[in-house]
């Protein structure tokens, strides 16, 4: 069986980037050793910018719908929570929305466009050759075998693609595990509760389906020795010590510990072979980032196999991914090492130090920005290519208003999208393969896009290409150029 491009793990990452493949054309079969979709959600999540990211595909509605808006997001579990209706987004907030149910509606996408979603069958191994790679399988009729030109790996934190490909994942184990019990709840607290103190800290989120849950840490979770299976008896006495009550919890769906053991993979390309979310990057849960950041990845990823295999990709696309997602992932292990640092706060020196950083929050509004930004994933840029480029080079574009639509109502995975803001329309003789022009004059444009004549937007919704210039001879002589960097000629 012979695909362009063969994914391992349906999670949402990798039921992402198959959905983004499909709407360029790109043949993609996903592997997936559960024969049903997991129903317990490690994440809850979904932040602005996968949002948007949904939103630049048409894709977003059913998420917007079902999932449930909140104001913000915590950094370290400290008591001054993050305001994200401050970011510059037309969705500025999270979703609250279980795993279970992001993977269902991205699996249901992604099917539509034609995706083969292969249950019930794992990746055990490949063999490379120059002009493709061979992906072994096993699954309950035996071994088989699919050639693709590339495969990636959404397949974990002990992902088997990566430890095929031999590429290294260092980092630091675990010296803190943390708990969940999804529970029912005979007397539950008020919408948004929380505790932090000497006896540990614990959250308590609703579910739908009548279910809460209990995530926390306690003192002697403090320990680089496993210990042992989290139990009922275990979250009730935990729960009691901090809340006053076990709030009659009962009826356990599912009960977990997990580790702040941080990796980051030394590469996340080695030949035709590619790594995307927890195969790429292992972390402490904090904020609840991780699923985004993965999207994030396949986001990146996903034009750029599809540009080379559809044949417009310059030389060395494919390159730029490591370039480009190996720093935001080494933001993401650093940052999630400082939230567990002030998530274990717990003497009185760090109680002390927790107070003073939520005071800093509440009364610092440049701070929650940043640390908005950076949650969200708002806040990502890609060093521009050229020393001295424009500087929206690399930032993420925002849903400009143009007219009667919206810059990402304008953008596909397939295409890069010109933005001819002169009121000339002498850029449309550009498009192309690979290039949409859309001529407009931005209603109340950002104060950064005020002089810009033109801008080249990725189909990730990164700025390519940015120019203040006012003469018209030197404004097509600089986008000649600059396509000639994005395009193949």
């Amino acid at each position: 069986m012979n695909h362009q491009v063969v994914v391992a793990g349906a999670g949402p990452v990798g039921l992402w980037l198959a959905g983004e493949l499909r709407r360029a054309g790109i043949t993609v079969a996903v592997i997936e050793p559960r024969s049903e979709r997991d129903s317990r959600s490690r994440a809850l999540t979904v932040h602005p910018r996968t949002i948007e990211t949904f939103a630049s595909r048409g894709a977003h509605h059913p998420f917007v719908s079902e999932g449930v808006p909140l104001p913000g997001g915590h950094f370290g579990a400290l008591d001054s929570r993050l305001d994200f209706r401050r970011l510059p987004s037309p969705f500025p907030h999270t979703l609250a929305l279980p795993q279970e149910r992001t993977e269902a509606l991205l699996e249901g996408q992604a099917l539509a466009l034609g995706a083969h979603i292969l249950r019930g069958r794992e990746v055990t191994g490949f063999t490379e050759h120059p002009d493709h790679i061979a992906v072994h399988t096993a699954g309950p009729h035996g071994p088989s075998t699919l050639q693709a030109a590339y495969l990636v790996g959404c397949d974990g934190a002990r992902s088997t693609v990566r430890a095929a490909a031999g590429i290294d994942f260092p980092g630091t184990p675990a010296t803190v595990f943390g708990w969940l019990g999804d529970v029912v709840l005979d007397s539950p607290p008020v919408p948004g509760y929380s505790y932090f103190g000497p006896a540990g800290a614990l959250m308590a989120v609703p579910l739908p389906g009548g279910v809460h849950r209990l995530v926390g840490i306690t003192p002697r979770d403090l320990t680089t020795t496993w210990p042992g299976d989290f139990g009922l008896d275990e979250l009730r006495a935990n729960v009691a010590a901090m809340a006053g009550t076990d709030f009659g919890l009962r009826d356990p769906v599912w009960l977990s510990r997990y580790g702040n053991a941080t990796r980051l993979a030394d590469q996340y390309r080695k030949g035709r072979v590619f790594l995307a979310g927890d195969a790429a990057h292992q972390h402490f849960p904090a904020g609840g980032v991780g699923m985004n950041v993965g999207i994030q990845d396949a986001a990146n990823l996903a034009w750029k196999l599809a540009a080379t295999l559809n044949g417009w990709a310059p030389t060395g696309l494919l390159d730029t991914y490591h370039a480009e997602r190996h720093p935001v992932g080494a933001d993401l292990t650093a940052a999630s090492r400082a939230q567990v640092a002030l998530m274990t706060a717990f003497t009185p020196e760090g109680l002390d130090l927790r107070g003073l950083l939520a005071r800093l929050i509440t009364t610092l509004p440049d701070l929650n920005d940043h640390l908005a930004a950076q949650v969200s994933s708002l806040a990502v840029t890609y060093p521009p290519a050229t020393p001295g480029d424009h500087p929206l080079t690399g930032t993420r574009a925002p849903d400009l208003a143009l007219g009667d639509t919206g810059l990402f109502a304008l953008l596909g995975v397939d295409r890069h999208l010109l933005l001819d803001l002169t009121g000339s329309g002498r850029l449309t003789g550009y498009a192309g393969r690979g290039l949409h022009v859309h001529t407009a004059t931005p209603h109340e444009p950002p104060a950064e896009f005020t002089d810009v004549r033109a801008v080249l937007v990725r189909p990730d919704g990164h700025v390519a290409w940015a120019s203040a210039e006012r003469d018209e001879a030197a404004l097509a002589g600089s986008l000649t150029a600059a396509l000639a960097t994005t395009h193949r000629k």
